[in-house]
């Protein structure tokens, strides 16, 4: 297995001028507002990402475990996994080394790094139709992926392309697609970007077939950007922009709270 080529020769980044634009939107009102309205925007900003990241830790809760036990042990793990982000960019600390990728495993997944603390796994996983990479080289390219990182210039697609490959990689047993959707928050918040999540069974399923749909493609033919690449790159984007603009809304006391193009409204969750 080889990694995806980071320059990502072709990916339409086109989505993230819009996405990029609400984001400004969103700094300028806190930094640039009335003066009197300044410290009411910037709790309402607070607010908006709090309920952000509680309704991602909740909606994969639900979509994850079996039990209602099982859902609540999930949801205090995953907001640990939050606590740490949240400390973590508090002191300028963005996800950048292996270390980070354990640190979060252990919080967010506890039972599966207790079996093999402090490791990778030893075994071959399969996961739907695609297989993880060879246990052997697991090490190597996590280290590689951190090494290519800084060279995607754009941090959201940076995020994504993290998401993606350490998804295709699968370096542990268990706990990979909830430690990917983390780290690739972690990176996106460090950014100033608001976190994303799968919001419905719906979502998820498109979410799951996009990925594997992709690894096919790479796997027939590597070191290309596939269509179903760029399809998977093109729902993350979708996601994150849902995410800035109702946290716009929000700010504006904007009584349309529900994302673009999307009819489920998150004030309901």
């Amino acid at each position: 297995m080889k990694l995806l080529a980071a320059h990502l020769e072709g990916l339409d980044e086109s989505p993230l001028v819009e996405l990029d634009e609400t984001v400004r939107s969103i700094y300028r009102l806190i930094v640039f507002g009335d003066d009197h309205k300044q410290s009411d925007l910037l709790a309402r900003y607070y607010e908006a990402m709090q309920h952000l990241r509680d309704v991602m830790a909740l909606k994969n809760a639900q979509q994850e475990a079996q039990t209602e036990d099982e859902a609540r042990e999930y949801l205090a793990n995953l907001k640990s996994g939050i606590e740490l982000i949240v400390g973590e960019i508090g002191v300028q600390h963005s996800l950048e080394t292996p270390v980070d990728l354990f640190r979060l495993f252990r919080l967010i997944a506890p039972e599966a790094a207790a079996r093999h603390p402090n490791r990778f796994r030893h075994t071959t996983v399969q996961f739907g139709p695609c297989f993880g990479a060879e246990p052997a080289r697991i090490s190597v390219l996590v280290d590689e992926l951190f090494h290519v990182l800084p060279e995607i210039k754009h941090p959201v697609t940076r995020a994504v392309y993290m998401h993606h490959e350490l998804v295709r990689i699968h370096p542990f047993v268990d706990g990979n697609g909830r430690l990917s959707r983390m780290a690739k928050n972690w990176v996106l918040m460090y950014n100033l970007y608001p976190p994303m999540f799968i919001k419905n069974i719906f979502d998820k399923h498109l979410y799951i077939a996009r990925l594997q749909e992709s690894f096919l493609s790479i796997e027939e033919e590597p070191n290309v950007l596939h269509s179903t690449t760029q399809a998977f790159f093109q729902d993350e984007f979708r996601r994150l922009r849902a995410s800035a603009t109702f946290i716009l809304h929000r700010m504006l006391k904007n009584p349309k709270l529900e994302f673009p193009e999307e009819s489920e409204d998150l004030t309901e969750l």
